[in-house]
């Protein structure tokens, strides 16, 4: 009995030894992973910012080239489908214009040139006035296109809607009241839906759908040529 009581307490007393010295080599150990570098403190290195595709590059320069004033918009994504990528926003294009928000430079370009070389024009020639300002009801908007499921071009900031124009003799000749108005009205909304037309892939008027009895839609999106 006393050599059993002997044998385990010499075991009792080699199992303690070597249960502190797991304990000690780990307390005495390294903290880090050989071979790795413990830096916590070193922040990760800066990235440049992207530099804007060629396309978007000669969008900016052709804006320049119209002495239109405008701001480039970091791109982004909004989630659910919805971004806002190669955007601008017009500061001037010669025509005060509400409502503009982030716009695809393209879109924003071919609308700044629409308002002057389109728009303007017609209303010195059918009203002998000046355009004093664009009422639109926005661009950037994440929402499908009405009776679908589809976004709509709004959610990728590459549409626009035009409501109502203001003349400098104080007129205004709104897309709800006057696209059935009166002859010099209808002829005026007339060309200038004709000339956006030239200009953007998507224009759609009041003749579309009942969606549409208030305003022009203007977008790039889509293969082009879809003018009602």
């Amino acid at each position: 009995m006393e050599e059993r009581a002997t044998e385990t307490g010499f075991l009792r007393g080699a199992a303690l030894a070597v249960l502190c010295a797991i304990m000690l080599n780990a307390c005495g150990g390294d903290l880090v992973p050989r071979g790795r570098v413990a830096n916590i403190s070193k922040p990760p290195p800066a990235r440049a910012p992207a530099q804007p595709a060629l396309e978007t590059r000669q969008c900016f320069a052709k804006l320049q080239s119209q002495a239109v004033a405008f701001t480039p918009l970091p791109d982004r994504n909004f989630g659910g489908g919805c971004s806002a990528v190669n955007s601008v926003k017009l500061i001037d294009i010669g025509v005060p214009t509400t409502g503009i928000g982030a716009m695809t430079c393209n879109l924003a370009a071919n609308f700044a040139a629409w308002a002057r070389y389109g728009v303007q024009p017609a209303a010195r020639v059918i009203f002998g006035a000046e355009i004093e300002k664009i009422e639109t009801f926005g661009t950037y908007n994440c929402r499908p296109i009405a009776g679908s499921g589809k976004l709509s071009e709004h959610a990728h900031s590459n549409a626009i809607d035009v409501s109502a124009f203001i003349l400098s003799d104080g007129r205004r000749i709104s897309i709800q009241k006057d696209w059935n108005g009166d002859r010099q009205t209808r002829q005026f909304l007339t060309l200038v839906h004709a000339s956006a037309c030239k200009r953007f892939n998507t224009v759609l008027s009041p003749d579309y759908n009942a969606a549409h009895h208030d305003h022009f839609h203007f977008d790039m999106g889509g293969r082009g040529g879809f003018c009602r």
